[in-house]
Protein backbone atom coordinates (compact mmCIF):
# COMPACT_ATOMS: atom_id res chain seq x y z
CA UNK A 1 0.00 0.00 0.00
CA UNK A 2 1.38 3.28 -0.72
CA UNK A 3 2.19 6.50 1.24
CA UNK A 4 -0.62 8.21 -0.12
CA UNK A 5 -3.28 6.09 1.28
CA UNK A 6 -1.05 4.81 4.47
CA UNK A 7 -0.13 8.39 4.96
CA UNK A 8 -3.60 9.69 4.77
CA UNK A 9 -4.29 11.53 8.49
CA UNK A 10 -6.13 8.86 10.49
CA UNK A 11 -7.62 11.24 13.13
CA UNK A 12 -9.94 12.02 9.82
CA UNK A 13 -11.00 8.49 8.63
CA UNK A 14 -12.91 5.57 9.56
CA UNK A 15 -13.35 2.23 8.36
CA UNK A 16 -16.95 1.34 8.68
CA UNK A 17 -16.65 -1.49 6.13
CA UNK A 18 -13.16 -3.36 6.17
CA UNK A 19 -13.03 -4.93 3.14
CA UNK A 20 -9.78 -5.14 0.97
CA UNK A 21 -10.64 -3.00 -2.18
CA UNK A 22 -11.96 -5.00 -5.66
CA UNK A 23 -9.79 -3.14 -8.26
CA UNK A 24 -11.21 -5.77 -10.75
CA UNK A 25 -14.44 -3.10 -10.24
CA UNK A 26 -15.07 -0.56 -12.77
CA UNK A 27 -14.51 2.51 -10.17
CA UNK A 28 -13.52 4.45 -7.24
CA UNK A 29 -17.02 6.61 -5.83
CA UNK A 30 -17.36 9.23 -3.38
CA UNK A 31 -20.82 9.38 -1.98
CA UNK A 32 -21.15 13.61 -1.46
CA UNK A 33 -23.44 14.22 0.69
CA UNK A 34 -21.99 16.79 2.91
CA UNK A 35 -18.93 18.22 1.70
CA UNK A 36 -20.10 19.30 -1.93
CA UNK A 37 -16.83 20.75 -3.28
CA UNK A 38 -13.66 19.69 -5.08
CA UNK A 39 -10.86 21.39 -3.44
CA UNK A 40 -10.58 21.78 0.35
CA UNK A 41 -11.80 18.41 0.81
CA UNK A 42 -10.46 15.82 2.29
CA UNK A 43 -12.62 13.04 1.34
CA UNK A 44 -12.16 14.40 -2.10
CA UNK A 45 -8.36 13.90 -1.30
CA UNK A 46 -9.01 10.34 -0.06
CA UNK A 47 -11.44 8.99 -3.18
CA UNK A 48 -8.34 10.86 -5.65
CA UNK A 49 -5.42 8.45 -3.60
CA UNK A 50 -7.41 5.25 -3.88
CA UNK A 51 -8.05 5.96 -7.42
CA UNK A 52 -4.51 6.71 -8.20
CA UNK A 53 -3.66 3.43 -5.81
CA UNK A 54 -5.86 1.25 -8.00
CA UNK A 55 -5.51 2.82 -11.70
CA UNK A 56 -9.47 3.37 -11.16
CA UNK A 57 -11.60 6.07 -12.56
CA UNK A 58 -13.29 8.11 -10.04
CA UNK A 59 -16.83 9.00 -9.70
CA UNK A 60 -18.30 11.78 -7.85
CA UNK A 61 -21.97 10.73 -6.85
CA UNK A 62 -23.60 13.83 -5.34
CA UNK A 63 -27.51 13.41 -4.35
CA UNK A 64 -29.97 15.06 -2.55
CA UNK A 65 -33.31 13.76 -1.32
CA UNK A 66 -36.45 15.28 -0.45
CA UNK A 67 -36.88 13.38 2.79
CA UNK A 68 -34.69 15.52 4.73
CA UNK A 69 -36.92 17.34 7.55
CA UNK A 70 -37.37 21.33 6.68
CA UNK A 71 -36.79 20.08 3.01
CA UNK A 72 -38.02 22.58 0.37
CA UNK A 73 -37.63 24.83 -2.62
CA UNK A 74 -35.28 27.21 -0.50
CA UNK A 75 -32.88 24.57 0.81
CA UNK A 76 -32.74 22.39 -3.02
CA UNK A 77 -32.08 25.55 -5.17
CA UNK A 78 -29.19 26.09 -2.96
CA UNK A 79 -28.02 22.99 -3.47
CA UNK A 80 -28.72 22.52 -6.97
CA UNK A 81 -26.51 25.68 -7.22
CA UNK A 82 -23.63 23.79 -5.52
CA UNK A 83 -23.80 20.94 -8.27
CA UNK A 84 -23.83 23.05 -10.93
CA UNK A 85 -20.28 24.01 -9.76
CA UNK A 86 -19.49 20.58 -9.06
CA UNK A 87 -20.61 19.47 -12.59
CA UNK A 88 -18.83 22.82 -14.62
CA UNK A 89 -15.53 22.35 -12.43
CA UNK A 90 -15.54 18.58 -13.14
CA UNK A 91 -16.84 18.56 -16.97
CA UNK A 92 -13.82 18.81 -18.60
CA UNK A 93 -11.46 16.34 -16.55
CA UNK A 94 -11.03 12.51 -16.25
CA UNK A 95 -13.67 12.45 -12.91
CA UNK A 96 -17.15 11.65 -13.67
CA UNK A 97 -19.96 13.03 -11.91
CA UNK A 98 -23.10 11.83 -10.98
CA UNK A 99 -25.62 14.74 -10.02
CA UNK A 100 -29.35 12.90 -8.86
CA UNK A 101 -32.50 14.61 -7.51
CA UNK A 102 -34.64 12.78 -5.63
CA UNK A 103 -38.36 13.23 -7.40
CA UNK A 104 -40.66 10.99 -5.27
CA UNK A 105 -40.07 9.94 -1.42
CA UNK A 106 -38.29 6.93 -1.50
CA UNK A 107 -36.96 6.86 -4.95
CA UNK A 108 -33.52 6.88 -4.03
CA UNK A 109 -33.93 3.43 -2.00
CA UNK A 110 -31.21 1.08 -3.64
CA UNK A 111 -29.52 3.30 -5.19
CA UNK A 112 -25.92 3.55 -3.41
CA UNK A 113 -26.10 0.15 -3.32
CA UNK A 114 -26.14 -0.56 -6.60
CA UNK A 115 -23.38 2.03 -7.29
CA UNK A 116 -21.68 -0.10 -4.79
CA UNK A 117 -21.60 -3.02 -6.99
CA UNK A 118 -19.08 -1.56 -9.27
CA UNK A 119 -17.12 0.16 -6.52
CA UNK A 120 -13.87 -0.69 -5.72
CA UNK A 121 -14.08 1.58 -2.91
CA UNK A 122 -16.52 4.07 -1.71
CA UNK A 123 -15.52 7.42 0.52
CA UNK A 124 -18.45 8.95 2.28
CA UNK A 125 -18.53 12.38 4.03
CA UNK A 126 -18.40 12.16 7.70
CA UNK A 127 -20.22 14.35 10.35
CA UNK A 128 -21.91 13.78 13.51
CA UNK A 129 -25.17 15.71 13.44
CA UNK A 130 -28.21 15.77 11.20
CA UNK A 131 -28.98 13.03 8.43
CA UNK A 132 -25.54 11.79 8.37
CA UNK A 133 -24.66 8.90 11.30
CA UNK A 134 -28.43 7.67 9.57
CA UNK A 135 -27.19 7.81 6.13
CA UNK A 136 -23.35 6.30 7.22
CA UNK A 137 -25.50 3.40 9.42
CA UNK A 138 -27.63 2.47 6.49
CA UNK A 139 -24.47 2.51 4.02
CA UNK A 140 -22.52 0.37 6.30
CA UNK A 141 -25.38 -2.30 6.07
CA UNK A 142 -25.34 -2.34 2.33
CA UNK A 143 -22.57 -1.14 0.77
CA UNK A 144 -21.16 -4.26 -1.11
CA UNK A 145 -17.12 -2.37 -1.16
CA UNK A 146 -14.39 -0.93 1.30
CA UNK A 147 -16.54 1.73 2.88
CA UNK A 148 -14.56 4.92 4.36
CA UNK A 149 -15.93 8.02 6.26
CA UNK A 150 -13.68 10.73 5.82
CA UNK A 151 -14.27 14.13 7.99
CA UNK A 152 -13.81 17.50 6.26
CA UNK A 153 -15.89 19.07 8.31
CA UNK A 154 -14.11 21.63 10.59
CA UNK A 155 -10.37 22.52 10.74
CA UNK A 156 -9.86 20.25 13.72
CA UNK A 157 -10.56 16.86 13.23
CA UNK A 158 -14.17 16.25 15.14
CA UNK A 159 -12.86 13.43 17.10
CA UNK A 160 -9.40 14.98 18.35
CA UNK A 161 -10.22 16.91 21.17
CA UNK A 162 -12.08 13.48 22.83
CA UNK A 163 -13.80 15.46 25.21
CA UNK A 164 -16.32 18.56 25.38
CA UNK A 165 -16.30 21.92 26.49
CA UNK A 166 -18.22 24.10 28.69
CA UNK A 167 -17.29 26.95 27.37
CA UNK A 168 -15.79 29.03 24.62
CA UNK A 169 -12.99 30.24 26.56
CA UNK A 170 -11.83 26.59 27.74
CA UNK A 171 -12.08 25.36 24.58
CA UNK A 172 -9.93 28.31 23.25
CA UNK A 173 -7.12 27.38 25.48
CA UNK A 174 -7.44 23.67 23.84
CA UNK A 175 -6.93 25.04 20.45
CA UNK A 176 -3.87 27.59 21.48
CA UNK A 177 -1.81 24.83 22.65
CA UNK A 178 -2.40 22.55 19.93
CA UNK A 179 -2.70 25.34 17.30
CA UNK A 180 -1.06 25.80 14.21
CA UNK A 181 -0.56 21.87 13.22
CA UNK A 182 -4.41 21.46 12.39
CA UNK A 183 -4.03 24.19 10.57
CA UNK A 184 -1.40 23.94 8.43
CA UNK A 185 -2.30 20.24 7.57
CA UNK A 186 -4.84 21.46 5.01
CA UNK A 187 -6.14 19.20 2.07
CA UNK A 188 -5.83 20.14 -1.10
CA UNK A 189 -6.16 23.36 -3.13
CA UNK A 190 -6.24 22.64 -6.23
CA UNK A 191 -8.00 19.45 -8.28
CA UNK A 192 -4.81 17.46 -9.47
CA UNK A 193 -6.21 15.05 -12.16
CA UNK A 194 -3.04 13.96 -14.01
CA UNK A 195 -2.22 10.06 -14.09
CA UNK A 196 -6.11 9.10 -13.19
CA UNK A 197 -8.12 6.89 -15.66
CA UNK A 198 -10.91 8.36 -17.66
CA UNK A 199 -14.32 7.78 -16.14
CA UNK A 200 -16.48 5.73 -18.98
CA UNK A 201 -19.82 6.32 -17.85
CA UNK A 202 -22.52 5.81 -14.99
CA UNK A 203 -23.48 1.84 -15.25
CA UNK A 204 -26.35 1.85 -17.83
CA UNK A 205 -28.54 -0.17 -15.23
CA UNK A 206 -28.35 2.31 -12.72
CA UNK A 207 -29.13 5.51 -14.85
CA UNK A 208 -32.33 3.41 -16.54
CA UNK A 209 -34.04 3.42 -13.00
CA UNK A 210 -32.32 6.73 -11.40
CA UNK A 211 -31.67 9.45 -14.32
CA UNK A 212 -29.28 11.80 -13.49
CA UNK A 213 -30.29 15.14 -12.68
CA UNK A 214 -30.92 16.95 -15.97
CA UNK A 215 -28.79 20.79 -16.56
CA UNK A 216 -32.35 22.34 -16.87
CA UNK A 217 -32.91 21.74 -13.16
CA UNK A 218 -29.02 22.76 -12.12
CA UNK A 219 -29.37 26.09 -14.04
CA UNK A 220 -32.48 26.80 -14.29
CA UNK A 221 -34.55 25.14 -11.81
CA UNK A 222 -37.07 23.86 -14.51
CA UNK A 223 -38.97 21.02 -12.56
CA UNK A 224 -38.35 22.18 -9.20
CA UNK A 225 -42.22 23.12 -7.96
CA UNK A 226 -42.89 19.15 -8.61
CA UNK A 227 -40.87 17.97 -6.41
CA UNK A 228 -42.78 16.94 -3.12
CA UNK A 229 -41.02 19.36 -0.82
CA UNK A 230 -41.81 22.84 1.32
CA UNK A 231 -42.94 25.57 -1.18
CA UNK A 232 -41.27 27.94 0.37
CA UNK A 233 -39.30 30.06 -2.27
CA UNK A 234 -35.41 30.42 -2.58
CA UNK A 235 -33.99 33.08 -0.29
CA UNK A 236 -33.65 36.71 -1.92
CA UNK A 237 -29.84 37.55 -2.93
CA UNK A 238 -29.09 34.00 -2.06
CA UNK A 239 -26.72 31.92 -4.25
CA UNK A 240 -25.13 28.63 -3.12
CA UNK A 241 -22.10 26.82 -4.77
CA UNK A 242 -18.38 27.46 -4.42
CA UNK A 243 -17.86 30.10 -7.15
CA UNK A 244 -20.56 32.13 -5.32
CA UNK A 245 -18.58 31.26 -1.94
CA UNK A 246 -15.18 32.43 -3.18
CA UNK A 247 -16.70 35.74 -4.67
CA UNK A 248 -17.97 36.55 -1.01
CA UNK A 249 -14.79 35.38 0.41
CA UNK A 250 -13.03 37.87 -1.87
CA UNK A 251 -14.92 40.55 -0.94
CA UNK A 252 -14.75 40.03 2.51
CA UNK A 253 -11.34 40.37 2.08
CA UNK A 254 -10.68 43.67 0.58
CA UNK A 255 -13.33 45.77 1.87
CA UNK A 256 -14.40 44.28 5.98
CA UNK A 257 -12.17 42.32 7.40
CA UNK A 258 -9.88 45.77 8.30
CA UNK A 259 -12.66 46.94 10.42
CA UNK A 260 -14.48 43.23 11.43
CA UNK A 261 -13.96 44.07 14.77
CA UNK A 262 -14.91 47.41 15.10
CA UNK A 263 -18.46 46.93 13.06
CA UNK A 264 -19.17 43.18 12.90
CA UNK A 265 -22.18 44.09 15.89
CA UNK A 266 -23.43 46.99 13.34
CA UNK A 267 -26.32 45.84 11.25
CA UNK A 268 -26.87 49.27 9.21
CA UNK A 269 -22.76 48.41 8.50
CA UNK A 270 -22.76 44.49 7.92
CA UNK A 271 -19.39 43.77 7.49
CA UNK A 272 -19.59 39.71 7.55
CA UNK A 273 -19.06 37.41 5.13
CA UNK A 274 -22.34 35.93 4.63
CA UNK A 275 -20.34 32.82 4.10
CA UNK A 276 -22.50 30.48 7.13
CA UNK A 277 -25.00 28.85 4.36
CA UNK A 278 -22.09 27.93 2.14
CA UNK A 279 -20.09 26.57 5.10
CA UNK A 280 -23.54 24.38 6.47
CA UNK A 281 -23.46 23.37 2.55
CA UNK A 282 -20.35 22.33 2.00
CA UNK A 283 -19.49 24.65 -0.45
CA UNK A 284 -17.07 26.07 1.27
CA UNK A 285 -14.21 25.42 3.94
CA UNK A 286 -13.36 26.46 7.10
CA UNK A 287 -9.54 25.98 6.47
CA UNK A 288 -10.27 27.73 3.10
CA UNK A 289 -11.54 30.68 4.70
CA UNK A 290 -9.16 31.31 7.84
CA UNK A 291 -6.03 30.48 5.82
CA UNK A 292 -7.17 33.05 3.24
CA UNK A 293 -7.30 35.49 6.04
CA UNK A 294 -4.05 34.47 7.41
CA UNK A 295 -2.72 34.77 3.65
CA UNK A 296 -3.88 38.24 3.05
CA UNK A 297 -2.12 39.49 6.88
CA UNK A 298 1.11 37.45 5.34
CA UNK A 299 0.68 35.30 8.77
CA UNK A 300 3.85 33.15 9.43
CA UNK A 301 3.27 30.49 12.85
CA UNK A 302 6.33 32.00 13.84
CA UNK A 303 3.66 35.36 14.69
CA UNK A 304 1.65 32.88 17.67
CA UNK A 305 1.87 34.04 20.92
CA UNK A 306 3.29 31.90 23.36
CA UNK A 307 0.66 32.76 25.76
CA UNK A 308 -2.11 29.78 25.38
CA UNK A 309 -4.74 31.30 28.22
CA UNK A 310 -7.22 31.79 26.12
CA UNK A 311 -7.00 35.17 25.09
CA UNK A 312 -9.83 36.27 22.41
CA UNK A 313 -7.39 39.03 20.63
CA UNK A 314 -3.87 39.15 20.07
CA UNK A 315 -3.13 35.45 20.12
CA UNK A 316 -2.94 35.05 16.04
CA UNK A 317 -0.15 38.01 15.74
CA UNK A 318 -2.55 39.92 12.76
CA UNK A 319 -4.79 42.64 12.42
CA UNK A 320 -7.49 43.34 15.29
CA UNK A 321 -9.99 42.91 12.34
CA UNK A 322 -8.18 39.75 11.44
CA UNK A 323 -8.08 38.45 15.20
CA UNK A 324 -11.46 39.38 16.01
CA UNK A 325 -12.88 37.03 12.45
CA UNK A 326 -10.32 34.05 13.31
CA UNK A 327 -11.84 34.09 16.58
CA UNK A 328 -15.62 33.56 14.63
CA UNK A 329 -14.60 30.74 12.50
CA UNK A 330 -11.92 28.75 14.05
CA UNK A 331 -13.02 29.13 18.22
CA UNK A 332 -16.80 29.34 17.56
CA UNK A 333 -17.61 27.38 14.63
CA UNK A 334 -15.13 24.30 15.39
CA UNK A 335 -16.91 24.74 19.44
CA UNK A 336 -20.07 23.51 17.27
CA UNK A 337 -18.39 20.77 15.71
CA UNK A 338 -16.98 19.30 18.81
CA UNK A 339 -20.51 19.68 20.80
CA UNK A 340 -22.24 17.65 17.65
CA UNK A 341 -19.84 14.79 18.56
CA UNK A 342 -19.56 14.77 22.10
CA UNK A 343 -23.32 16.18 23.37
CA UNK A 344 -25.95 13.66 23.38
CA UNK A 345 -29.01 14.84 21.37
CA UNK A 346 -27.48 18.42 21.50
CA UNK A 347 -31.31 20.25 20.08
CA UNK A 348 -32.61 19.14 23.31
CA UNK A 349 -33.70 20.46 26.58
CA UNK A 350 -31.77 17.80 28.78
CA UNK A 351 -28.99 19.04 26.66
CA UNK A 352 -28.36 22.01 28.61
CA UNK A 353 -26.71 23.07 31.27
CA UNK A 354 -27.94 21.83 34.55
CA UNK A 355 -27.56 25.18 36.00
CA UNK A 356 -29.30 26.79 33.02
CA UNK A 357 -32.04 24.34 32.91
CA UNK A 358 -32.55 24.98 36.71
CA UNK A 359 -32.92 28.51 36.65
CA UNK A 360 -35.22 28.74 33.48
CA UNK A 361 -37.49 26.39 35.76
CA UNK A 362 -37.22 28.15 38.61
CA UNK A 363 -38.66 31.37 36.48
CA UNK A 364 -40.49 29.47 33.79
CA UNK A 365 -43.91 30.75 35.36
CA UNK A 366 -43.05 34.28 35.74
CA UNK A 367 -45.30 36.84 34.28
CA UNK A 368 -44.59 37.60 30.53
CA UNK A 369 -44.76 40.78 29.09
CA UNK A 370 -46.51 39.54 26.15
CA UNK A 371 -46.81 35.69 24.98
CA UNK A 372 -47.36 35.32 21.45
CA UNK A 373 -47.99 31.88 19.79
CA UNK A 374 -45.85 30.31 16.92
CA UNK A 375 -47.83 31.80 13.91
CA UNK A 376 -47.66 35.36 15.35
CA UNK A 377 -43.53 34.65 15.59
CA UNK A 378 -43.32 33.29 12.37
CA UNK A 379 -45.66 36.29 10.68
CA UNK A 380 -43.36 38.80 12.92
CA UNK A 381 -46.42 40.05 14.73
CA UNK A 382 -45.16 41.09 17.76
CA UNK A 383 -44.84 44.50 19.51
CA UNK A 384 -41.04 44.89 19.07
CA UNK A 385 -40.26 46.72 15.25
CA UNK A 386 -36.35 45.61 15.56
CA UNK A 387 -37.20 42.10 16.42
CA UNK A 388 -40.10 42.20 13.35
CA UNK A 389 -37.07 43.08 10.98
CA UNK A 390 -34.98 40.44 12.07
CA UNK A 391 -37.83 38.03 11.75
CA UNK A 392 -38.32 39.31 8.23
CA UNK A 393 -35.07 39.18 7.32
CA UNK A 394 -34.86 35.63 7.76
CA UNK A 395 -37.81 35.07 5.81
CA UNK A 396 -36.56 36.88 3.37
CA UNK A 397 -32.94 36.09 2.97
CA UNK A 398 -32.38 33.32 4.96
CA UNK A 399 -30.50 34.69 7.83
CA UNK A 400 -29.95 37.47 10.65
CA UNK A 401 -27.53 39.89 11.20
CA UNK A 402 -24.95 37.89 13.68
CA UNK A 403 -25.60 40.85 16.10
CA UNK A 404 -29.66 40.48 15.56
CA UNK A 405 -29.71 37.49 15.53
CA UNK A 406 -28.91 37.06 19.60
CA UNK A 407 -31.70 39.58 20.20
CA UNK A 408 -33.80 37.56 17.83
CA UNK A 409 -33.59 34.37 20.35
CA UNK A 410 -33.51 35.89 23.47
CA UNK A 411 -36.48 38.16 23.12
CA UNK A 412 -38.50 34.33 22.00
CA UNK A 413 -37.07 32.98 25.55
CA UNK A 414 -38.56 36.48 26.80
CA UNK A 415 -41.95 35.87 25.02
CA UNK A 416 -43.07 32.37 24.96
CA UNK A 417 -44.81 30.93 28.04
CA UNK A 418 -42.32 28.35 28.82
CA UNK A 419 -38.61 27.94 27.86
CA UNK A 420 -39.01 24.09 26.50
CA UNK A 421 -42.00 26.19 24.17
CA UNK A 422 -39.13 28.91 23.60
CA UNK A 423 -36.57 26.13 22.24
CA UNK A 424 -39.21 24.35 20.13
CA UNK A 425 -40.44 27.73 18.49
CA UNK A 426 -36.57 28.91 18.49
CA UNK A 427 -35.66 25.42 16.68
CA UNK A 428 -38.85 25.45 14.29
CA UNK A 429 -38.31 28.81 12.50
CA UNK A 430 -34.47 28.60 12.46
CA UNK A 431 -34.41 25.45 10.65
CA UNK A 432 -37.08 26.64 8.41
CA UNK A 433 -36.17 29.68 6.99
CA UNK A 434 -32.34 29.90 7.42
CA UNK A 435 -30.30 27.85 4.74
CA UNK A 436 -27.88 27.53 7.27
CA UNK A 437 -30.62 25.90 9.57
CA UNK A 438 -30.09 22.28 10.70
CA UNK A 439 -26.05 22.87 11.41
CA UNK A 440 -23.74 22.63 14.30
CA UNK A 441 -23.03 26.56 14.49
CA UNK A 442 -27.16 27.14 14.19
CA UNK A 443 -27.43 24.74 17.51
CA UNK A 444 -24.64 26.72 19.11
CA UNK A 445 -26.42 30.13 18.14
CA UNK A 446 -29.38 28.82 19.55
CA UNK A 447 -28.54 27.28 22.78
CA UNK A 448 -26.30 29.83 23.95
CA UNK A 449 -29.57 32.02 23.53
CA UNK A 450 -30.42 29.50 26.66
CA UNK A 451 -27.43 29.23 27.81
CA UNK A 452 -24.88 27.11 26.87
CA UNK A 453 -21.23 28.33 26.78
CA UNK A 454 -22.63 30.83 28.58
CA UNK A 455 -22.27 31.97 32.70
CA UNK A 456 -24.62 32.95 35.27
CA UNK A 457 -25.22 36.58 34.75
CA UNK A 458 -27.22 38.09 37.97
CA UNK A 459 -30.73 36.62 38.60
CA UNK A 460 -33.93 38.54 37.32
CA UNK A 461 -37.40 38.00 35.91
CA UNK A 462 -38.29 35.32 33.16
CA UNK A 463 -34.54 34.77 32.27
CA UNK A 464 -33.02 33.54 36.06
CA UNK A 465 -29.26 33.65 35.78
CA UNK A 466 -29.07 33.20 31.93
CA UNK A 467 -27.81 36.50 29.70
CA UNK A 468 -30.50 38.98 28.56
CA UNK A 469 -30.69 41.27 25.93
CA UNK A 470 -33.04 44.01 25.17
CA UNK A 471 -34.40 45.89 21.50
CA UNK A 472 -33.71 49.37 23.83
CA UNK A 473 -30.37 48.50 24.69
CA UNK A 474 -29.58 47.05 21.14
CA UNK A 475 -30.55 50.75 19.48
CA UNK A 476 -28.03 52.17 22.01
CA UNK A 477 -25.29 50.35 21.15
CA UNK A 478 -25.45 49.64 17.83
CA UNK A 479 -26.77 51.69 14.54
CA UNK A 480 -30.14 50.23 13.37
CA UNK A 481 -31.92 52.88 11.59
CA UNK A 482 -30.93 51.62 7.51
CA UNK A 483 -31.93 48.15 9.22
CA UNK A 484 -35.27 49.18 10.36
CA UNK A 485 -35.99 51.15 6.92
CA UNK A 486 -35.10 47.95 4.73
CA UNK A 487 -36.84 45.33 7.26
CA UNK A 488 -39.58 47.08 8.58
CA UNK A 489 -43.19 46.80 7.37
CA UNK A 490 -42.37 48.99 4.58
CA UNK A 491 -39.84 47.67 3.29
CA UNK A 492 -38.86 45.05 1.16
CA UNK A 493 -40.48 42.42 2.25
CA UNK A 494 -44.37 41.81 2.08
CA UNK A 495 -45.72 39.69 5.18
Amino acid sequence: MSDRISGFPQARLRVLVDRPSVPDRRFVLYWMTGQRRVTWNWAMDRALAWARELDLPLLVFEPIGVEYEYASRRMHRFALDGMRDTRDRLRDTPIGYFPWVERTRGEGKGLLEALSRSAAVVIADDLPHFIWPGLLRGATATVDARLEAVDSAGIVPVRSAGRSFGTAHSFRIHLQKTFPDPLLATPNRVLATQGLRPFDGVPADVLERWPAASDALLDRSEGLDALPIDALGPASGQTGGSEEAGRRLRRFLERHVGRYHEDRNVPDDDVGTQLSPHLHWGHVSGHEIAMAVLEAEDWAPSRLSSDTQGKRSGWWGVSAGAESFLDQVITWRELGWNGAHTIENPMSWESLPEWARDTLEAHADDPRPEVYSLEEFDAARTADPLWNAAQRQLRAEGFIHNYLRMLWGKKILEWSAHPREALEILFHLNDRYAVDGRDPNSITGIMWTLGRYDRGWPEREIYGKIRSMSSDSTRRKVSVTGYLERWGPNGTLDL
